[in-house]
């Protein structure tokens, strides 16, 4: 159970991190909008799947949590803010993903956003504090 629920997070924790790299390369590149048949890659995909790895992601994390058997306290505390994070930031995905093109200038400004800012700094925060439980 450990191992599944290590990679059932990692899974999330993958596209989301995905996606924001990718951002910051479509972000440079100047495109005016996007177009599926881009061979460096969909961006509407990368916001799709960071989108849906961020709807159960607090669960992933808790049931990781639980599964290392440490104590789960200090976690649900931290995990109501990666839950209203994770609103914050989907809502963001949601936004851009809803216009008819996406061009670099939207995905710079989605970049700087503090709702995502702030998701990936509790996707940081979550893998370190993860990987310190797994080590006791």
């Amino acid at each position: 159970m450990t191992e599944a629920t290590r990679a059932a997070l990692v899974e999330r924790t993958d596209a989301i991190e995905e996606a924001y790299e990718f951002m910051l390369a479509y972000a440079a590149r100047g495109r005016e909008s996007d177009d599926a048949s881009d061979p460096d890659g969909d961006i509407r995909a990368f916001l799709e799947r960071a989108n849906s790895a961020l709807h159960g992601l607090v669960d992933a994390v808790l049931a990781r949590v639980l599964a290392l058997g440490v104590d789960a306290k200090p976690w649900r505390a931290y995990l109501d803010i990666v839950t209203a994070d994770a609103a914050r930031a989907s809502a963001a995905l949601t936004l851009v993903l809803a216009q008819p093109g996406i061009g670099s200038a939207l995905i710079d400004n989605l970049n700087a956003s503090l709702h995502l800012r702030s998701l990936l700094t509790d996707v940081f925060l979550i893998e370190s504090a993860l990987d310190a439980a797994a080590r006791r």
